[in-house]
């Protein structure tokens, strides 16, 4: 079962991603991205595999709670994905991944 887990705004980031005890992928996203919604089985699969090295979530930027997030990481292309480890961006993936190419992508940084 995945556990991906969705994020909206401010508080939700700090507590889930910037104060995480693990590496955490946040998918930067938007419900009318084709690739983001093609990436999704993607990282449900990839948060079981990963689970108790890795947090996967999700920030759907078209939320306005989610918009300050977006302009804050720089987000210009979706899908972006950027790996958090300690509170800081380790890695960033822009666009659609198989599942072997982006874990190995992030084992080779965490």
């Amino acid at each position: 079962m995945s556990k991906v887990i969705n994020l909206s705004g401010e508080n939700d980031f700090a507590k889930e991603v910037r104060a995480s005890d693990l590496p955490v992928l946040v998918d930067f996203w938007a419900p009318w991205c084709a690739p983001c919604r093609m990436m999704a089985p993607t990282l449900d699969k990839l948060s079981e595999l990963m689970a108790g090295k890795l947090k996967v979530a999700k920030v759907d930027i078209e939320n306005s709670p989610n918009q300050n997030l977006a302009e804050e990481y720089g987000i210009q292309s979706i899908p972006n994905m950027k790996l958090f480890k300690n509170g800081k961006v380790i890695g960033e993936f822009i666009g659609l991944r198989d599942l072997e190419t982006i874990q190995g992508e992030i084992e080779g940084l965490i």
